[in-house]
């Protein structure tokens, strides 16, 4: 139940802005943004110990950038043959295909490329493309800007008032909101049937030929404290 805030800008000379928040399981472990894929030279990302995968990746050389969300959708396959999402990421900013999403469950994947922007959305059944106009927009686990996501509908607005460096601030104003609050981005998501809960954050400047990657983690998990990207 991942947020994602960005920044689509009207000059190509300007770059892409994100603000992530992830939310996972706090017992599954992870390692943070750093080059953990020896296979994937200049590739580095938030990884999943457990499977090896990536939350966000990026090429910072290469100006890319992904991040994966997961949203509603169960694939028609075997729940044994059923294939890990963490590759999604990965497989957006060393420009592979796609091959496995039939295997997987939903998701939203937001890649940032060539200073273009474009959300593949998978549902289980359906694979859509989206490539959203300039402005600023929010995704999480519908399509983009939908204010079937509450926090969505609460917050799309603030976020577009200001400018993207002032986004960790407007991010401690959704904070006031308890966790369980469905109109929360820094999240419990237990009380809602999910095991996860809002862990760490990360922010990207992202060009057609650079990217600027940080990351943060919360104090504890679902519990907000101020966040110093590095």
């Amino acid at each position: 139940m991942c947020t994602v805030v960005f920044r689509v800008p009207e000059s190509p000379s300007d770059p892409v802005r994100l603000l992530a928040v992830r939310d996972e399981d706090p017992s599954r472990p992870w390692n943070p943004l750093g080059s953990w894929w020896r296979e994937l030279p200049g590739v580095v990302g938030v990884q999943d110990r457990r499977a090896g995968g990536a939350w966000l990746a990026a090429r910072p050389d290469l100006g890319r950038v992904a991040v994966t969300l997961n949203r509603e959708g169960e694939p028609a396959v075997a729940a044994e043959s059923i294939a890990s999402r963490g590759s999604l990421s990965l497989d957006a900013v060393t420009d592979r295909p796609l091959t496995h999403h039939s295997r997987m469950r939903g998701f939203n994947l937001l890649s940032v490329t060539g200073g273009s922007v474009e959300v593949v959305s998978w549902d289980g059944d359906h694979l859509s493309h989206t490539i959203p106009t300039p402005g600023t927009h929010m995704l999480a686990h519908h399509d983009v800007d939908d204010p079937r996501s509450a926090r969505i509908a609460a917050w799309l607005g603030a976020f577009r008032d200001v400018a993207a460096d002032e986004w960790p601030d407007v991010l401690a104003r959704t904070a006031e909101l308890s966790p369980v609050d469905d109109r929360a981005i820094v999240r419990d998501n237990r009380p809602h049937g999910y095991p996860t809960v809002s862990t760490l954050a990360c922010t990207a400047s992202v060009w057609p030929d650079r990217a600027d990657v940080r990351y943060a983690e919360l104090d504890g998990p679902g519990t907000w404290s101020p966040l110093a990207f590095s």
